[in-house]
């Protein structure tokens, strides 16, 4: 019988209403406990702090997701009750209105931040000076949000590395085929594919770098202005929903990065 007085973390069990212990052991929670949703992180808070709990965890890739907390149930009516009683007053609200408008500051300026970052990795000729400005704005509208689960909401790496790594990303979903690559599950092939992807990318990028004017119908305007009748940019998290042609669309078969688009499709088919 597992020590109910324990802090555990553990995994989903095999069937409904167990855990797995980190030994591997299955685990049935007690009968007078009962399990908390993720999505409430004060109540979770307090409850932890309460007493013993056990916080169910499951990673996907290299992410951990929580999937809730077991604990005493009369804790959870305890806790949730005064909560409540706290989140009713006008104390409260004014808190959270100052919250709110606090967030909202700080994500404005981070945007601004992020796009800024953006066009010094983008640094395009003057003469494309319009196109980098649109671009960066694109970039940024998508992968800042929070919530989004791109690049540019981690804070592991440098502004300048999420930058350059979004702006690949974005040239991914949006300038090749790579939203209906058919790659196999093997471990290693989507990297593989993805990387000779963002050398075609860099290369596309490197010709806006230049002052000789960019053979017409110009890629990157292309995508933009499919992007914004689309209404957004689909990225790793969202994959698009979009019909593609049978057929890469003219502009985008030329010298920039048809080659790296061939060598993606050879390693995606083996």
């Amino acid at each position: 019988m597992a020590m109910t007085h324990e802090v555990r973390t553990v995994t989903p069990g095999p069937k409904l209403g167990t855990v797995r212990a980190q030994d591997g052991t299955v685990l049935q929670p007690p009968e007078d406990w009962e399990l908390v949703p993720p999505g409430d992180a004060a109540l979770t808070r307090r409850i932890k702090q309460d007493g013993p709990t056990w916080t169910v965890q499951e990673k996907h890739g290299r992410r951990v997701f929580s999937q809730g907390v077991w604990a005493p149930k009369h804790v959870v009516v305890r806790v949730r009750k005064a909560l409540g009683k706290q989140r009713a007053t006008p104390e409260y609200a004014r808190k959270k209105e100052a919250d709110r408008r606090r967030r909202d500051r700080d994500e404005k300026e981070y945007q601004g931040e992020f796009e800024e970052a953006v066009r010094i990795f983008l640094r395009f000729h003057t003469n494309h000076d319009a196109l980098e400005k649109r671009l960066a704005q694109a970039v940024a509208a998508h992968a800042t949000p929070v919530g989004s689960g791109t690049v540019a909401r981690t804070r592991r790496i440098s502004v300048e590395d999420r930058a350059e790594a979004a702006v690949i990303a974005w040239l991914r979903h949006q300038t090749t085929l790579y939203d209906r690559m058919d790659i196999p599950r093997v471990k290693g092939k989507r990297r593989e594919v993805r990387r000779a992807l963002a050398r075609g990318s860099r290369e596309l990028l490197s010709a806006y770098r230049r002052p000789e004017p960019i053979p017409s119908p110009c890629p990157l305007a292309q995508a933009l202005d499919r992007a914004a009748q689309e209404g957004g940019t689909p990225g790793p998290e969202a994959p698009s929903k979009r019909t593609y042609p049978k057929r890469l669309p003219p502009g985008f078969d030329g010298d920039f990065f048809l080659s790296a688009l061939v060598i993606a499709f050879t390693l995606a088919n083996g």
